[in-house]
Formats: C-alpha cells, sequence, structure tokens
C-alpha cells in the first residue's frame, strides 16, 4: 500500500527514511540504496536491514518484519506524537483510543505490519489490554473524574514513556525517532537500567516471552545463552510468521502453560560463523565470530551451519600457535563431543597440526607433514546425494520443548549419542580431502559417515586460528568442484523455511495443532 500524503509530507519532513543496519548499527537513507520504503511509516522498528558492507552479498538486504501488537502501538504513538508536534498549534502527548489510536492503526495496517488484517472485532480492544500491560513503555492516563462527562476527553488516554524521559524538542525529530522509537539495537530494558532508573520496570519487560523485545546483538546471537551440553541441545526460536493461528501470539495467555512450539521456528542468521551456543564455553570466540582462541585442554567449536550433500570447501588460518599448543580441525556431526578433540568419536574427523595425523574415533594415522603458525588449511568435503540424511529436510523443532533463558526462548533437544552412533552408516563415495597452503595432501577419509557435517575447530591451550567459510579464499582448489561453506547462509533459510511450511501443511491435514486456546 502507498503512503497517503500526510505519511508522505511526515517522511519529507524528517529528511527521508532511514534505516538501522542489524550488524554494524550504522543508520543509512534508504534513497542511498535506492530501497523501496513506500510501504514504511517514520518510527517503524520492525525490519531486518543489513548495508552493502556487512551483508555477504555485497548487496543490501531489507526485509519487512511482521510486528506484534504492541510494535504497531508504539509505531502509531510515535507517528502521532509527531505529527501532533509538527502540525497541532497544541502539541498533545496522550492520544485516545477511539479517536486517534485506531483510526490510524485502521488506515495504516499494511504499513506496520507484514500480517494479513484479522477482523475488526478483537484487535482494538487487545491493543488496550497491550498498552495497559507494557507500563514500562506506554503511559496510560485513566478518567480523573469519572462523573465528568467532558465530550473533550477520551479515557483512557495512551502516550509514549520514552518521550517523556527526551523532553524532545520539535528540532529533535529524527534523533527522537532513533532515540526511543528506531531500533536502537538494545532492548528497551537495557537502556533504562542506565539512565538509573530503578530496575523495577525493566524487568517487568523482560519477564514476558511473548512480547520481550527480541533485539540481538549485531553478529545476531544472545550473549548470554545455554550452551549445548550434557546430553541437551539448545535452539534459539523467534515467533514463526506463518503458523496457523498467529494471533495467539499477541496474547497472553500461555502465561504457567508450555507455548505450543508451532508458535516459533528456528531462528536463522543468514550469515555462516562460529556458533555461540555450539562450543565448549571456555574457548573465547572473537566479535566478528570467524576467530577462537583455545584454552586449557582440548575443547572444540562448531560452524553455525552445517552440510548434508554435495561439495564443499572452507579454510583456516593458523593465527598464532606457541610451542606445547596444537590444533585438531576439520569436519564434525551436530552430536560430536565439545569437551574433547576434533575427531574423538564417530561423529568427527580431523587433521592434527602435530606431525600432521588424522584422527576419526580417536584413532590416529600419519597422513602429511605438521602445520603451524602462518600456514593456511583448506578442508573438502564431498557428500553423496542418495543417503537419508541427503534426503532430509533440516528438523523444525516444533515438537520440542520451548525454553525460557534471560528473556530469549529456545527449543530444547535431548541427545540421545548412544543410539545415534549405533545407527551411523558409512556414505559410499564420500571423502574428506585436507589441503596446506593449496597444497592438496591426498584423500584422508573416504566412507564417511553419513550425516550433517559442520566445520569444525579445535584447540589444545592457547593458540588461535581464524576461519574463512568463503567465498573468497587464498587458495581454492583447482583439483576439485566445490562450494564455499558460505553459501549454506542462504541455503539453510531455504531449506528451514521448506520444512516449516511442509510441517503446517501436515498439520492442517492430520489436525496436529497446538492444545486449543482459552481466552
Amino acid at each position: 500500500g502507498l503512503m497517503d500524503h500526510e505519511a508522505e509530507e511526515s517522511v519529507r519532513h524528517l529528511g527521508g527514511v532511514e534505516l538501522q543496519c542489524g550488524i554494524c548499527m550504522k543508520w543509512f537513507a534508504a534513497d542511498t540504496f535506492g530501497l523501496d520504503t513506500t510501504s514504511c511509516l517514520p518510527f517503524m522498528t520492525n525490519y531486518i536491514f543489513h548495508c552493502n558492507m556487512c551483508h555477504h552479498s555485497g548487496n543490501t538486504y531489507f526485509l519487512r518484519k511482521q510486528a506484534n501488537l504492541k510494535e504497531m502501538c508504539l509505531t502509531a504513538l510515535a507517528n502521532l506524537t509527531w505529527r501532533s508536534r509538527t502540525q497541532d498549534e497544541h502539541p498533545k502527548t496522550m492520544f485516545s483510543k477511539d479517536k486517534d489510536i485506531i483510526p490510524f492503526i485502521d488506515k495504516y495496517w499494511e504499513c506496520l505490519t507484514t500480517r494479513q488484517r484479522p477482523s475488526k472485532l478483537t484487535w482494538p480492544n487487545n491493543i488496550v489490554k497491550t498498552m495497559t500491560k507494557e507500563r514500562d513503555v506506554f503511559l496510560v492516563k485513566e478518567n480523573p473524574d469519572p462523573g465528568s462527562k467532558d465530550p473533550q476527553e477520551e479515557y483512557p488516554k495512551f502516550g509514549l514513556l520514552d518521550q517523556v524521559k527526551h523532553h524532545i524538542s520539535s528540532s529533535a525529530g529524527t534523533g527522537w525517532g532513533r532515540d526511543s522509537v528506531g531500533g536502537s539495537g538494545k532492548g528497551r530494558g537495557a537502556k533504562r537500567k542506565q539512565d538509573g532508573a530503578s530496575g523495577g520496570a525493566a524487568k517487568r519487560a523482560r519477564s514476558d516471552p511473548l512480547f520481550s523485545a527480541q533485539r540481538l546483538p549485531p553478529h545476531g546471537y544472545p550473549l548470554e545463552h545455554p550452551f549445548n551440553k550434557d546430553g541437551y541441545r539448545y535452539i534459539l526460536a523467534e515467533p514463526d510468521p506463518h503458523a496457523p493461528d498467529p494471533e495467539k501470539l499477541e496474547l497472553d495467555c500461555w502465561a504457567g502453560k508450555p507455548i505450543p512450539g508451532d508458535l516459533y521456528r528456528a531462528c536463522l542468521y543468514e550469515k555462516v560463523l562460529l556458533a555461540l551456543h555450539d562450543r565448549a564455553p571456555q574457548l573465547k570466540i572473537s566479535d566478528d565470530r570467524l576467530t577462537v582462541t583455545g584454552e586449557k585442554g582440548y575443547s572444540m567449536v562448531r560452524a553455525s551451519h552445517g552440510v548434508r550433500k554435495g561439495s564443499w570447501y572452507f579454510e583456516v588460518t593458523v593465527d598464532e600457535m606457541p610451542s606445547e599448543t596444537a590444533a585438531r580441525l576439520g569436519w564434525s556431526q551436530p552430536l560430536g563431543n565439545l569437551q574433547a578433540p576434533l575427531g574423538y568419536d564417530k561423529f568427527s574427523y580431523s587433521w592434527r597440526s602435530k606431525r600432521g595425523t588424522k584422527f576419526h574415533q580417536s584413532f590416529g594415522k600419519s597422513y602429511s607433514e605438521g602445520y603451524g603458525q602462518g600456514d593456511v588449511l583448506g578442508f573438502y568435503l564431498h557428500l553423496p546425494e542418495d543417503t537419508e540424511a541427503a534426503r532430509a529436510l533440516p528438523d523444525t523443532y516444533k515438537d520440542k520443548a520451548l525454553i525460557k533463558f534471560k528473556s530469549y526462548l529456545y527449543f530444547e533437544e535431548k541427545d540421545f549419542v548412544d543410539k545415534a552412533e549405533k545407527s551411523l552408516k558409512p556414505a559410499a563415495a564420500s571423502k574428506m580431502i585436507f589441503y596446506k597452503n593449496g597444497e592438496n595432501k591426498g584423500v584422508a577419509y573416504q566412507d564417511l559417515y553419513a550425516g550433517v557435517y559442520h566445520p569444525a575447530v579445535s584447540l589444545y591451550k592457547n593458540c588461535t586460528v581464524s576461519i574463512n567459510f568463503g567465498p573468497n579464499f587464498k587458495h581454492p582448489p583447482n583439483d576439485v568442484q566445490f562450494k564455499p561453506i558460505s553459501d549454506m547462509g542462504w541455503y539453510a533459510v531455504v531449506e528451514h523455511t521448506l520444512a516449516d511450511v511442509l510441517y503446517h501443511a501436515e498439520g492442517e491435514v492430520d489436525g496436529r495443532r497446538s492444545p486449543p486456546w482459552e481466552p
């Protein structure tokens, strides 16, 4: 839907639409990239934008996201306040539900969210519930004199708490948009605490999993998170916009009950990086999530994405390798033990810096000369297309329990390592080749166990290595065809989307649904 004249005017007044890159957090004018923001409103936070410096393809990435009612009310009130300030003689900061807020949301529904309009019967009431509940964001004024029948005053009235704090003048319009309504990259709770306000409001804002403003740090993963360990794995979840009844996400109906997994989906980041949760916690990962330093005994980190078929390649550069330290590098399935060297169990294969030994199931065989500081190691993997793993889609996790940790939701998956080890079957024609500074060192392993393989790094003591998932390699192999692991970012989005769609489609057929919902 195109903006009406008023909205266009306000955007012009704001000097065009600005977008914040979710990775480097810098602001950019949408015009410079020729992005179509006609369906956007000022002060909108429900979008993902990556600038061309940060996005792996070198192009910009802009996607509008579904907004929940809280975000829609925020955007509506920000625009109403701004409009009143620029147009009215006596600017208002409090607005009536029936006269101002509902008509605004009704008029701009398609600009505010990508969700279908529900029937007019329910959402206006839910708006009041939402704004009354979210007192850390909204100001609510009840009728001070219920006896008086003053026709001018329509109570309850609603406004934004933040602007009171910022004492905005009309000239600070854009700044205000960024500061309190634009995606500042920090949760509101975090910002409030720094202002020295009491922590009560911030805590309350964070306690509700469905409304918690899920703002992620630039690299797309919460800084405090549960680690995969002791037979359990944790997968970050986000609301699934394609769930059969997205309305359910709006309401506080799951208090004290398990939240149905089919309302959520695995949260994917389309850049391949070192996983923050899928690692031994003692390993130190750099801010860009491409460099790792070891700590004491052997322990491991896997890449965020794995491959199940086809030919793939990535590189590792040894940055620092003091004497006494060592590395084992290669590939691991998701169940490979993190508190052990790579190649410790049936799920992983590795190449050791010391004496160039290769390891699988803790069994070492001589393979090549060793490697050390300054060397660039290449890892090629070929998996056939005809295994069960190759034909499978990734797990949707929607049948798993959702747990809450530090205001984020995660699917919790139980590992059955022994059972998985017993059911492993070799994949004929699969093979691994390792390269040192561009030189093929020969086939390291063939007929590997079928499954999903992630690039993996295990380190002994404080050596440091950097991983390059592509697409630009220092020594791309010229004797084999391959794809860079970086391509897995988008493939994974496609595969998971397909898996989610099939899950919902089967749910429609089988009647498999979340428990009946009671208001």
